[in-house]
C-alpha cells in the first residue's frame, strides 16, 4: 500500500481520537468551567451533526479543489480549532471550535475516502479503505484511552493540545505523500505511454447536480441506508457500554476501559478482515456477517450478568460490527462511483447518521426506564431492520435478473408474411 494511505490513516487516527475522547473528559470539563455535565455533553452532539452536515457541504464546496488541498486545509483548520479549545475558558467559543472541527473532520475523511480508492487499483479498493478506517479503529484503542490518563495526570486541555501536535504531523505527511494530482489515476497503456482516468472513467467530474442525482438511484440509496442501520446499532452499544459493564455485569468501573479497548482491538480485527474480502466477496461477508452481528447482540443482552462471557461477546462484536459495517462503506463506495468528488461524503454521512441516530435512540431507551440493556435491545432492531432490508433487496434484485434472462430467452414472433 502507498505511504499516501498511512498518512491518511493517520489523520483518520488524529481526529477519530479528538472524536471519542470527550467521554473520558467531560466531568473534569464541567469542575474548570463551571458548567453542568449536560451541557458540557452539548460538545459532542454538536460534533456529530456537524459531521452529517459538514461531509456533504464541504465536499461540495471544494470539489473543484485538488484533493491534497483540500486535505491539508482541513487538517489545518482542524488543528486550530484545538489550539483555540485548549487555551479558552467560554464554553461558547469552545462549542464553535467543536462545531468546526467537526465540518473539517467531514470534509477531510469525504476527500480521503474517494483519494483512497484513487491511490490503488479498483480491485484493491477494499484493502486501501481498511488501512483508511483503521485509523478510526486504533483511536478507540490507543487513542481515547492516552486521552484520558494525559487528562487525569494532567488537565483536560492537555489532550487537545496533543491532538493539535498531532495534526502538525498528519499535515507533513499528507504533505509529503498524497500527490498533488490525486484527482486523476495512472495507468500504463500498451504503448508504454501514461493515460489517466478518474474513478468514473471521465477525463473531467459530472456536474453537481448529476453527482446528487445519484442519490436517488435505489442501489446507492439503499447500500446508504443499510450502512446507517449497522453504524447506528454499534454506536447504540458502544456510547452506553459503561453502566451494562458495572450496573449488569457488576464489574468495577476500571473494566470500562478494558471492555471498550477489547471492542476497539475487535474493530481493527474487523476492519483487517473486511479489508481482504470485501472487494471480491462482498455479498458473501454481508449474507453472513450480518446475521451473526444480529445474534450477537441477543446473545450478549442474554449473557450479560456472565463478566467473563460479556467481555467476550464485546470482542466479537467489535469484529463483526465492523467488519460488516466497512464492507458496506465499501459498497457505497462502488455504488458511488459515478459521483467522483461527492462519493465519499456519500459514505461519511452514512457513517455519521448512524453515528447520531443509535445513541441518541438508546438515550431515550434508557430514560425511558428499559435498563441499561435497552441500548443493545436498540442495537438488535436496528441490526434485524438491515438484515430485512438486504434480503429484500437481495430478492428483488434477483428476481429482476431472471425477468430479464426469460425476455432474452423468449422467442421473437415472426412476423405474418404478406398474401
Amino acid at each position: 500500500m502507498p505511504f499516501a494511505l498511512y498518512a491518511l490513516a493517520l489523520a483518520v487516527f488524529v481526529m477519530g481520537t479528538s472524536e471519542f475522547m470527550l467521554a473520558g473528559l467531560i466531568p473534569a470539563m464541567s469542575a474548570d468551567l463551571d458548567i453542568p455535565v449536560g451541557t458540557v455533553g452539548l460538545l459532542t452532539s454538536a460534533f456529530a451533526v456537524g459531521m452529517v452536515v459538514g461531509a456533504p457541504t464541504m465536499a461540495a464546496f471544494a470539489r473543484s479543489w485538488p484533493p491534497r488541498r483540500t486535505l491539508l486545509a482541513c487538517l489545518a483548520v482542524f488543528g486550530l480549532c484545538h489550539i483555540v479549545g485548549a487555551l479558552t475558558s467560554v464554553f461558547d467559543l469552545l462549542l464553535a471550535t467543536r462545531v468546526l472541527s467537526a465540518l473539517a473532520n467531514a470534509g477531510f475523511l469525504a476527500v480521503a475516502l474517494r483519494t483512497a480508492t484513487l491511490l490503488v487499483p479498483r480491485e484493491r479498493t477494499g484493502r486501501a479503505l481498511a488501512v483508511l478506517l483503521s485509523g478510526t479503529t486504533i483511536a478507540t484503542i490507543v487513542g481515547v484511552p492516552a486521552g484520558a490518563l494525559l487528562g487525569t495526570a494532567l488537565t483536560w486541555r492537555a489532550p487537545f493540545a496533543a491532538v493539535a501536535l498531532l495534526c502538525v504531523v498528519a499535515f507533513l505527511g499528507v504533505l509529503r505523500g498524497v500527490p498533488a494530482t490525486i484527482a486523476a489515476q495512472t495507468t500504463a497503456t500498451p504503448a508504454g505511454r501514461d493515460t489517466v482516468r478518474d474513478s468514473a472513467g471521465e477525463t473531467t467530474p459530472p456536474s453537481l447536480r448529476a453527482e446528487l442525482a445519484l442519490l436517488a438511484t435505489p442501489r446507492l440509496a439503499l447500500t446508504m441506508i443499510l450502512a446507517a442501520l449497522v453504524n447506528a446499532g454499534t454506536f447504540a452499544v458502544f456510547t452506553f457500554l459503561a453502566p451494562v459493564v458495572t450496573d449488569t455485569a457488576g464489574l468495577p468501573p476500571a473494566a470500562v476501559s478494558v471492555s471498550l479497548v477489547l471492542f476497539g482491538v475487535g474493530s481493527f480485527a474487523g476492519v483487517t478482515i473486511a479489508g481482504r474480502l470485501a472487494d471480491r466477496h462482498a455479498a458473501a461477508l454481508l449474507a453472513i456477517g450480518t446475521p451473526l452481528l444480529l445474534g450477537g447482540w441477543i446473545v450478549l443482552a442474554t449473557v450479560a450478568t456472565q463478566p467473563i462471557a460479556l467481555l467476550a461477546l464485546v470482542f466479537v462484536q467489535g469484529v463483526l460490527s465492523f467488519g460488516v459495517g466497512s464492507t458496506l462503506i465499501t459498497r457505497v463506495l462502488y455504488a458511488a462511483s459515478g459521483a467522483p468528488t461527492m462519493g465519499g461524503s456519500y459514505a461519511t454521512a452514512a457513517l455519521n447518521i448512524g453515528a447520531v441516530i443509535g445513541p441518541a435512540w438508546g438515550a431515550v431507551a434508557l430514560a425511558s426506564g428499559a435498563g441499561p440493556l435497552s441500548p443493545v435491545a436498540v442495537a438488535a432492531v436496528l441490526t434485524a431492520a438491515a438484515l430485512a432490508l438486504g434480503l429484500s433487496l437481495r430478492r428483488t434484485l434477483s428476481l429482476a435478473v431472471r425477468l430479464r434472462r426469460r425476455s432474452r430467452r423468449r422467442p421473437r414472433s415472426r412476423p405474418r408474411p404478406r398474401r
